[in-house]
């Protein structure tokens, strides 16, 4: 009998023995289950910023709807700033300071419907074109002035009004002298000296001119242009690494279609 109890005993023990280890041996499985479940999730890192300097008077290429900008430059430069893996961030101001924040660094690149001329090239340098404008004449319906030619007929004295600091600007002044241009901080102000009587004329981007005609009861565009031009982006001489980048990206986006769809959605 003792040894029949001695072998049930012994039976036990085994028993207990097994299932123990059988018990710690699950217990890892147990606590894998439990980190897995507690993964801190992770967070996507931020994207660096590039800085945007601009004008937003300048229909259609660059406006406010209500607090945003938008327009033609402020959707090419988001589609660039996309392309490079960057946050667009754009900063309104007076046109003719955009190059002296390019060149100080307190923006990355400007980029205000602005043309390539010799003067700003001593300063900073151009990306590749992506757009092209047209410089047109505003006057009054039933103004003397028919065509661009009657701006420097002989003897003549009309006066012109120009954005400050614009190729409108560069040209008008040179061609007509500072004592017939009148310089205002925006095209809006020239067209409401126009309306005013104050100036003869307004010189500015034949697309901004469309929306300022548009807005103002009274005012044309002349037939004849009085220049074309092709827009650029502008950059630091320091920054050749993002001169080369946005070049890149103008040509990446040219060739899938992306910019010519947006210059088509604003311009008809």
């Amino acid at each position: 009998m003792k040894k029949f109890l001695a072998l049930v005993l012994a039976l036990a023990m085994v028993t207990m023995s097994f299932a123990l280890v059988s018990c710690n041996e699950a217990e890892p499985e147990t606590n894998d289950e439990v980190v897995e479940n507690n993964e801190t999730p992770e967070v996507p890192e931020e994207k660096p910023v590039i800085k945007m300097a601009t004008n937003a008077y300048f229909q259609p290429y660059e406006y406010y709807e209500g607090d945003k900008i938008v327009g033609i430059d402020a959707e090419i430069a988001a589609l660039i700033a996309e392309y490079l893996g960057m946050t667009l961030e754009i900063q309104d101001m007076e046109f003719d300071t955009i190059i002296t924040a390019v060149k100080e660094g307190a923006v990355d690149f400007g980029m205000a419907g602005m043309t390539v001329t010799e003067d700003r090239l001593l300063e900073i340098d151009f990306t590749n074109s992506y757009a092209t404008g047209v410089q047109s004449v505003i006057v009054p319906v039933g103004s003397p002035i028919t065509t661009v030619d009657d701006l420097f007929a002989e003897g003549a004295t009309y006066k012109a009004g120009v954005q400050l600091g614009t190729t409108g600007d560069i040209y008008a002044s040179g061609d007509l002298g500072s004592d017939r241009v009148i310089q205002y901080n925006n095209g809006n102000n020239a067209v409401l000296a126009l309306v005013g009587g104050s100036v003869d004329c307004v010189i500015i981007d034949n697309e901004p001119a469309k929306a300022l005609v548009a807005a103002n009861e009274g005012l044309m565009i002349l037939d004849t242009s009085y220049a074309d031009e092709d827009y650029a982006i502008c950059v630091s001489k320091e920054n050749t690494e993002l001169l080369d980048k946005l070049n890149e990206a103008i040509l990446a986006l040219t060739e899938n279609g992306k910019i010519a769809e947006i210059v088509a959605k604003y311009i008809k």
